[in-house]
């Protein structure tokens, strides 16, 4: 089988998992065990385990699905592309009655694209928050606002409706306060086929607080992002989760690795020693900076009050209401707020 870095090993955990799609930027990958076909596992898969409190150490074989979409000898080309692009499959193994893996089809070779395109499109509001100063990247932003700051050949701001666009999303709503004026003379002279409303706080109003302007005008689930960070994943299967669930709030959170470089020690009454783990590795979910919210929200937000995207969710649970938790991996996420993650990012 060639590229062998697209396969795993059955014994290996989640976590393990997550780090080599990471590596390889790939969504998919074979399982295997004694060079022998034994699943596949997506990213999405990991998704629902994690959902459903399973710990990350557990080896991916005890939640590969039962069905899924592989091909046979005997298949055709032609059938294996219509099964690849009708299930958007980053790959496709052929796999003979002796579960031996005799070819690969990868979506890069086949359809000539880096990626699949997202399953299934859908059109709600997406509110951008770009009201911020950029005090992480000065000086630069003391002469561009942190949505202008250039990725390639666009801005982040325009990058960020791409990603939505590509999901079938058409209508931005953008928090302005910061060198507003510079940032809507810029976006409104591109042309960019969407419909775009502008709204500003007035004065700095926190990571929820302008959302206050939006009551009356919003009827419907949407999307609210940071101006400052980036996600790679199917939007379509965050929606997906907040829809089945109910949700009143989602919360977008990238798991954070964090080496710890000597043993740690766990001990009990009068010292005993309980557990010695050797440089482990801790794992969080940080809060990615992307959520999806239900309109009714928006009555819950005070007017003309500093307040917190946190304060919203404190006031949401008090109450009893549900608030979910959709992960994705580290590297899903990306943080360009900051020097070091901007230059990571354009580099």
């Amino acid at each position: 089988m060639n590229n062998i870095k697209r396969q795993i090993p059955s014994c290996s955990t989640l976590l393990e998992v997550l780090k080599q799609m990471d590596v390889l930027d790939k969504k998919l990958l074979i399982v295997v065990e004694k060079n022998l076909f034994v699943g596949l596992i997506s990213a999405g898969d990991i998704q629902r385990a994690i959902i459903q409190n399973k710990s990350l150490n557990t080896p991916v074989i005890k939640i590969l699905r039962k069905t899924i979409k592989i091909a046979r000898p005997t298949d055709s080309i032609d059938f294996i592309k219509q099964m690849m692009f009708e299930y958007r499959m980053e790959l496709c193994p052929v796999v003979n009655d002796l579960n031996e893996i005799v070819e690969v089809y990868y979506w890069e070779d086949v359809f000539l694209e880096k990626k699949p395109q997202p399953l299934s499109q859908f059109d709600l509001p997406v509110v951008i928050m770009a009201g911020g100063i950029g005090t992480r990247l000065k000086p630069l932003t003391n002469v561009l606002p942190k949505p202008l700051i250039p990725i390639g050949e666009k801005t982040i701001l325009e990058d960020i409706f791409e990603r939505f666009s590509k999901h079938g999303c058409k209508t931005f709503l953008i928090s302005v306060n910061y060198k507003a004026d510079l940032i809507e003379y810029y976006i409104l002279n591109q042309n960019l086929p969407y419909k775009l409303t502008f709204f500003r706080e007035e004065t700095p109003m926190g990571t929820a607080g302008s959302l206050s302007l939006l009551k009356g005008k919003i009827n419907e689930t949407f999307f609210v992002s940071n101006c400052d960070i980036l996600i790679e994943q199917d939007y379509s299967e965050i929606l997906d989760y907040h829809s089945s669930n109910k949700n009143e709030i989602t919360i977008v959170a990238a798991l954070k690795h964090y080496p710890i470089a000597y043993g740690t020690i766990d001990t009990g009454e009068n010292g005993k020693l309980l557990k010695l783990v050797e440089k482990p590795e801790l794992t969080f979910k940080i809060n990615s900076g992307m959520y999806i919210l239900e309109p009714h929200l928006l009555d819950e937000i005070n007017t003309d009050q500093f307040f917190h995207i946190t304060d919203l969710i404190d006031k949401i649970m008090a109450r009893n209401g549900k608030v979910g938790v959709f992960p994705i991996s580290e590297k899903s996420w990306k943080d360009i707020g900051s020097w070091d993650e901007y230059r990571n990012y354009i580099q």
